[in-house]
């Protein structure tokens, strides 16, 4: 009878250690799948503003400034690596597309033309389809990083390497939400 105890207890422990070893790889998985989903939306992104800046260049040819910084703030979000340093490009970058946006606003025929409006258009799309994706993303991570802290699984995350992952957040969400100033 003693036997039969033991051997049920021990079947019990080894299912609630796959159980949980399970649970922290699917954890991972769903994470890095999130990450995928960030980086589709940032592609799409990145793909549309060299269109968006060469419509504003027809219009507003001695801005070239602005032109450069977001050439310079795209190429630098493209080649950022790692969250932390992906998450500063990207706000890099926000505030230079801000800058083109108030550049356009001193255009009228620019804001008319039908091209412009439209990359406009697909480029807040975008930028809404990001946030979900950061959202999902963020989501998983907390769902991910408390699983890593509770227990038991947090004696098994230590053993098996699993490791916290960072959110993807906006640093200076009051810079960003700040409204283009317009110069004449």
């Amino acid at each position: 009878m003693l036997t039969w105890v033991i051997v049920i207890i021990l079947v019990i422990l080894i299912v609630g250690l796959i159980a949980a070893y399970n649970g922290l790889v699917r954890g991972r998985v769903r994470v890095d799948e999130a990450w995928s989903d960030i980086n589709v939306q940032l592609k799409r992104r990145y793909d549309l503003i060299p269109n968006l800046v060469n419509t504003v260049k027809g219009y507003a040819t001695h801005e070239s400034k602005v032109f450069e910084q977001v050439s310079a703030a795209r190429s630098a979000a493209m080649g950022a690596t790692g969250i932390a340093q992906k998450a500063e490009a990207e706000n890099q970058l926000a505030g230079a597309l801000k800058s083109l946006f108030a550049v356009s606003e001193a255009y009228p025929e620019l804001k008319a033309n039908e091209g412009f409006q439209q990359l406009q258009t697909e480029l807040v799309d975008t930028e809404d389809k990001i946030q979900a994706a950061r959202r999902f993303y963020n989501g998983n991570v907390r769902d991910y990083n408390i699983k890593l802290q509770v227990f038991p699984t947090n004696l098994m995350a230590g053993m098996m390497g699993f490791t916290h992952r960072d959110f993807f957040e906006v640093e200076n969400q009051a810079e960003v939400e700040k409204p283009v100033e317009v110069k004449f």
